[in-house]
């Protein structure tokens, strides 16, 4: 298989995965290294396609099904489990993470949360590794970006999130 087969064969199987996919499994699935698929991924963007990383991996970009919406909201790094689990319990995913930068401007963090399981298995990589929150560079307010089923869902969220003292209000 040469590089631009490769290459179609990474994006279709981005397309297609249920979720985000990692550079390791990739590399070991057409036994290259790491670095190649990295470098098949700048590729791919550099070529067009809508390619992100997120903290377990690569993702293509596909529409969200339902509503999208953001919401605004503030805590210290100890609010961000109760945070983000009560998104994904009333049935809508976190796309990703929004701060306003005083030098950056905004800054975004692709997430693609839609399950305990995965918020789990995103705060186990931010306690394993030395990073903060996006959110520590603003005090604590971001915004989240969120896939929801429908207009209920979405009020859910706001209302459990007001409950636990997060949401962001007047």
């Amino acid at each position: 298989m040469n590089g631009e087969e490769r290459r179609q064969a990474i994006l279709s199987i981005l397309q297609n995965s249920g979720g985000p996919v990692s550079a390791g499994s990739l590399a070991a699935r057409f036994a290259v290294s790491r670095q190649v698929i990295v470098g098949d991924v700048a590729l791919l963007r550099a070529g067009g396609a809508e390619i992100f990383a997120t903290p377990r991996g690569y993702a293509a970009a596909r529409p969200a099904a339902g509503l999208t919406r953001q919401i605004p909201c503030r805590h210290d790094g100890a609010g961000m489990e109760a945070e983000l689990n009560a998104m994904v319990d009333h049935g809508c995913s976190v796309l990703d993470v929004i701060v306003d930068h005083p030098v950056y401007g905004q800054l975004t963090g692709p997430l693609q949360l839609s399950s305990r399981y995965d918020v789990g298995q995103f705060l186990a990589q931010c306690a394993a590794s030395d990073a903060r929150p996006l959110s520590d560079l603003t005090g604590g307010i971001h915004l989240h970006t969120l896939a929801c089923p429908d207009e209920d869902a979405f009020c859910r969220v706001r209302q459990a999130l007001r409950t636990l003292g997060v949401l962001l209000e007047d």
